[in-house]
């Protein structure tokens, strides 16, 4: 199991550049949580970036994850990794989330997809954003409204993180890494 097999099962599998660039912003915010948990950041960050590579093939519950999780155990990756992506859908009753990186991945997921469609209405994009500015625009229920508040908020208080700085948490991962995401301040002139 390594990253740049990972990558290339995610390219083989998703072709559309925004979902994988949701996958990459969910593995820098996974590994930048393995760092702050003293936990393994190479796996971590597969777990982030694999989380979603079926998706586009097989949108519809239950096959997102589980026909990924079938393609991952067929090609060796560890139980616990496969796991965690079966346990980021909240429909698979029988995948609770129990380790911390379950936790971290589900309470990553969606707050990433959040933050990057606050980003990208922004001039200066993901660059120096702040929590505050993300809690404000959760208020308002026709921004980004695919995105379900109250996964963002759970995933939180499931990871014990304080919501506040889990957002900016996720924010400096991905600000750290804005170029590979595209997020980058927009230059005018």
């Amino acid at each position: 199991m390594n990253r740049e097999e990972a990558f290339a099962l995610v390219c083989e599998y998703t072709q559309s550049e925004s979902l994988r660039r949701h996958m990459l912003s969910v593995e820098f915010a996974m590994r930048a949580y393995a760092g702050k948990f003293g936990e393994d950041q190479e796996k971590w960050g597969i777990v982030g970036l694999l989380h979603d590579f079926d998706y586009e093939r097989w949108p519809d519950p239950p096959d997102h994850p589980m026909k990924g999780a079938e393609i991952l155990s067929e090609l060796g990756y560890p139980a616990d990794v496969i796991y965690a992506i079966k346990s980021h859908a909240d429909y698979l009753a029988d995948c609770p989330r129990v380790s911390r990186m379950d936790k971290a991945l589900y309470a990553c997921d969606e707050l990433a997809g959040f933050i990057t469609a606050c980003a990208v209405v922004r001039p200066e994009r993901i660059v120096g954003m702040k929590a505050k500015s993300v809690r404000k625009k959760m208020k308002q229920k026709s921004f980004a409204a695919a995105v379900n508040r109250d996964d963002i908020t759970r995933g939180a208080e499931d990871l014990g993180v304080d919501l506040n700085e889990h957002i900016q948490f996720v924010i400096d991962a991905m600000e750290a890494r804005a170029d590979e995401l595209e997020l980058n301040a927009l230059h005018t002139g």
